[in-house]
């Protein structure tokens, strides 16, 4: 599309923005179309593999493609450990601010510990590879820890949008299998305070796989806790079991990493498969070409995690990419219309 077809004022990226790009001209989109596998095992280089790859796209079974066969890596020690062994140790992996003003932030040697903590926590509760664990919360740092701490131990993560249902939450609780539930008390909405918790315990009513729920104190408003089932986060997480180193699962490429499920407004909610391997390279890339992220940028995507922009370019794209991630907790216009403006 030439200019003048364009309607309005068109505005071009300063020429040092342009200089630094990582794609800056046309090549870089016939190389990616004109040879596919060595573009992205050029990609696949960048990161961490504990065993590379034999073939980097088996397509012989159309549709059902296999990226990086028999490659062995873990999108979770890529994310925090590989950085805590250069300088970004002390960089800060994410900045996190709540409705209410609250404000936390954490290094990447700050969130290797924690995730290690908790992934030591979920162990403990009996979590294996291939298990699945559903994750029911607002935007808070816990929901990325919690995630990066499943895909540590290989355990199988299924993120469900805090706006959801009973029923909704129930479905998916149901269709997954999980084994364990982390929620919190509630989240702050406008103001007002979203009884999570609530909404959890009447879906577990009919979900007969989860055998421990793990509660994340946010709101603080008093909740039900069902003895034997229910567990504080924040208990567990000053026991002894919890310490700061855990040992990383090293998983296949093709080894499962989470789940998410489609809206089910065509029909009943359909979980989508993504996998260790080819979604790792995939993220990787497209945050650094899309969003052109370089190593000084604080990135912010105003998503929510329970979406897959969520999980790809607040947690999983960023972190990769060795940045620093931005999440807010609250909506866009409240208390005041310029509320995200005024954190930017």
């Amino acid at each position: 599309m030439s200019d003048k077809e364009l309607s309005g004022e068109v505005y071009y990226p300063p020429k040092h923005i342009v200089k630094k790009a990582h794609a800056k001209c046309e090549k870089i989109y016939s190389e990616a179309s004109d040879n596919l596998e060595e573009f992205w095992a050029k990609e696949a280089k960048n990161l961490h593999w504990f065993k590379k790859w034999s073939k980097v796209l088996d397509d012989s079974k159309k549709p059902f493609y296999k990226w990086f066969v028999n490659g062995k890596t873990n999108i979770a020690y890529n994310c925090l450990d590989v950085h805590c062994k250069t300088s970004r140790r002390n960089k800060l992996a994410m900045i996190w601010e709540g409705e209410n003003g609250d404000f936390r932030a954490y290094s990447y040697f700050a969130m290797r510990r924690e995730t290690c903590r908790f992934a030591n926590v979920l162990k403990s509760l009996g979590v294996k590879k291939g298990d699945r664990v559903t994750i029911y919360m607002g935007r808070i740092p816990e929901l990325a820890i919690a995630m990066l701490a499943c895909a540590r131990i290989g355990a199988i993560h299924s993120v469900v949008y805090g706006g959801f249902s009973v029923e909704s939450l129930h479905e998916r609780l149901e269709d997954s299998q999980s084994k364990v539930l982390i929620v919190s008390d509630g989240a702050y909405q406008r103001g007002k305070i979203v009884e999570l918790k609530k909404i959890a315990d009447e879906a577990l009513q009919r979900a007969a796989t989860v055998e421990s729920v793990l509660v994340i104190k946010r709101t603080g408003h008093d909740i039900y806790m069902e003895p034997g089932r229910d567990m504080w986060y924040h208990e567990l997480m000053n026991l002894p079991i919890a310490n700061n180193n855990c040992s990383v699962e090293v998983m296949d490429a093709e080894d499962p990493l989470f789940l998410l499920y489609t809206s089910g407004t065509t029909g009943k909610p359909k979980a989508i498969v993504h996998t260790h391997g080819g979604y790792m390279v995939g993220t990787y890339s497209t945050l650094k070409y899309v969003f052109d992220i370089h190593e000084e940028d604080r990135y912010w995507c105003a998503a929510d995690p329970g979406w897959i922009t969520g999980h790809s370019y607040i947690v999983y794209g960023p972190l990769l990419n060795g940045t620093t991630s931005f999440m807010y907790e609250g909506a866009p216009t409240h208390p005041y219309p310029n509320r995200w403006w005024q954190m930017i």
